[in-house]
């Protein structure tokens, strides 16, 4: 293995995704890396052919992507930790795709994704998304339970 110099996060923004954030943030100190935190808003070509004869999916889907990027600010502000080199990214295409893809463009050492969710919390990032991006990225993934 390489050295980690930049890590990969995906968020959902929520409380699990923060906690997998701080593990990250621990070992970005350690390790003297920088992370990169990414949400992907799910494309929204796979609905095309729907009839919604009233909601234009393009502008549907620059809404979201924007409305992301307001809540990626925010997150990044109430959650990174600020001695730690950081950037950002709101995606749009398939999750996992677009979360391997990212990493491999960005030069990233590692993923570090969540695993399920908790007894009782709906599902979210985590999963299958998970599963998918462990079987398909470039370079190692940690996953944690943010649940323990």
């Amino acid at each position: 293995m390489t050295d980690i110099k930049k890590i990969l996060v995906p968020t959902d923004f929520s409380e699990h995704s923060n906690k997998v954030l701080q593990s990250a943030s621990m070992i970005a100190r350690k390790f003297g890396a920088s992370i990169e935190v990414v949400f992907v808003v799910e494309s929204l070509d796979a609905y095309a052919g729907f009839a919604v004869p009233h909601l234009p999916l393009e502008n549907l889907e620059k809404d979201l992507i924007e409305r992301a990027k307001r809540k990626m600010k925010d997150f990044i502000e109430a959650n990174m930790e600020k001695d730690i080199p950081h950037a950002s990214a709101v995606l749009n295409g398939n999750i996992p795709k677009e979360i391997v893809r990212h990493a491999k463009a960005e030069g990233c050492d590692l993923i570090m994704i969540g695993t399920q969710t908790c007894k009782g919390v709906e599902k979210t990032l985590f999963g299958s998304v998970t599963e998918r991006v462990i079987k398909t990225a470039d370079c190692p993934v940690l996953s944690m339970n943010p649940c323990m």
